[in-house]
């Protein structure tokens, strides 16, 4: 799979965290703080360049990073096609997966721990888009509202 992970911050589990990645056989593109000769690793810069990734088809996921995840998972919500879910534990990365068919994984540098960082990456890979229609209604009202913001 091909994902695409940014971060704001050079920081031990944002390391970590691209190394599991290919570890476990991913495609990896990184932004921000994890690319060299990177100008702006700020964290709206670089967290809507993973989302963009996603959109235009470069990657399937995102996993976008900073200090508490709410920025990064902000900004990358600004990408039309992106549902970004900022995850602080294994079972709401699950759920993200499951019932929001999330496509972009929020990471807290400040709360995620490289061991928390394997169980959440455990789920959110396990998880599949669940197939009930009243999760899919909620998911495709997301898409229209998406469609309405950019009038696409």
């Amino acid at each position: 799979m091909r994902i695409s992970v940014s971060s704001d911050m050079d920081e031990p589990v944002a390391r970590a965290l691209a190394d599991v990645l290919r570890e476990r056989g991913h495609e990896v593109r990184v932004h921000g703080a994890l690319s060299p000769g990177d100008d702006d690793p700020q964290w709206a810069v670089c967290s809507e360049a993973a989302a963009r990734d996603v959109a235009d088809g470069r990657a399937d996921q995102a996993v976008v990073c900073c200090w508490t995840g709410t920025g990064a998972s902000i900004a990358a919500n600004k990408v039309p096609g992106v549902r970004a879910a900022l995850c602080t534990d294994a079972y709401t990365a699950d759920g993200a997966r499951r019932w929001n068919d999330a496509n972009v994984l929020a990471l807290s540098l400040r709360l995620t721990s490289v061991p928390l960082l394997h169980e959440i990456l455990d789920a959110w890979f396990a998880g599949r888009p669940s197939d009930d229609p009243e999760d899919r209604a909620n998911v495709d009202r997301t898409t229209r509202l998406d469609r309405a913001r950019t009038g696409a």
